[in-house]
């Protein structure tokens, strides 16, 4: 292991916005922020917005900078990723940003029922072939239903049309509430957004946000000429979710974009982190 990976870890653990679980915590599902992290950790009863896979926390950050009426989590298992988020968050005193450093299987540990109003998935391994690790899978949203409050919604911000018309089928299987859905949201689905039911919900703060707030690969992406896709749905439902009826043999050779250092993209089954 390197020396700078050491140097943030050891620095990772003087933040007292990054949370580290323990194992036995996490295993036994008696971590004491488990419903307390608006008492605990932010001081106030905001909604919490909790970012999955949240990488170096840029996105975390920039919308909690945008938004101090609600609380905002990054969730990532690698700490080298989140020491850059936690150490902005600390220097900047920003007082509704934390991160958990947790893998996302664990996440139902961490919350309790009702605590979390919104999640947000950003340029996720779309998984393609391996359903059970998808996170807008059945499985993961039967976690979620654990903590999300009811009208929760789950944001999907993604390159992959894979994971987005996956995703898409699975919400339209277990009839959630579709708030948004754009295959190219800065093109020709931008003013449709505006007039989505995603406004009305969540104001148009959240609908100018999409555009406002982007991930150092979306604007990889972006600088490449690739479509980014959105999709927005409130996850209510009544008993367990059902895996899509989909046409998954259309999406799945569609490769995954990939910057190497030449700013070149290529196609790569190896999904780098959002």
């Amino acid at each position: 292991m390197g020396k700078d990976k050491l140097r943030k870890f050891r620095e990772n653990e003087t933040f007292r916005c990054l949370v580290q679980p323990a194992t036995s915590e996490v295993l036994n599902c008696d971590h004491p922020l488990k419903g307390n992290w608006g008492r605990d950790v932010f001081g106030n009863d905001n909604p919490i917005v909790v970012e999955l896979g949240c990488g170096k926390g840029d996105y975390t950050v920039d919308l909690a900078e945008r938004n101090p009426s609600c609380n905002y989590i990054g969730v990532d298992i690698k700490g080298a990723r989140l020491w850059k988020g936690a150490k902005y968050a600390t220097e900047h005193s920003l007082a509704n940003v934390a991160f958990l450093r947790t893998r996302i299987e664990f996440i139902e540990s961490l919350f309790a029922e009702g605590e979390v109003s919104e999640i947000w998935i950003t340029f996720a391994d779309p998984q393609i072939g391996r359903e059970k690790k998808r996170l807008t899978s059945p499985l993961f949203m039967n976690r979620y239903r654990n903590f999300l409050r009811p009208g929760g919604i789950v944001h999907l911000k993604t390159d992959s049309r894979y994971l987005f018309e996956y995703s898409f089928a699975m919400a339209r299987q277990n009839d959630l509430k579709i708030l948004a859905s754009a295959t190219d949201i800065y093109g020709e689905d931008r003013e449709r957004l505006y007039e989505s039911d995603l406004l009305s919900v969540c104001g148009r703060d959240a609908v100018e946000a999409l555009f406002a707030v982007q991930t150092f690969y979306e604007s990889q992406y972006l600088a490449q000429g690739f479509p980014i896709t959105y999709l927005a749905f409130i996850a209510d439902h009544h008993g367990q979710y059902l895996s899509p009826e989909w046409d998954e043999d259309t999406w799945k050779d569609e490769g995954h974009h990939f910057v190497i250092p030449s700013g070149l993209p290529v196609a790569s089954k190896f999904y780098p982190e959002g």
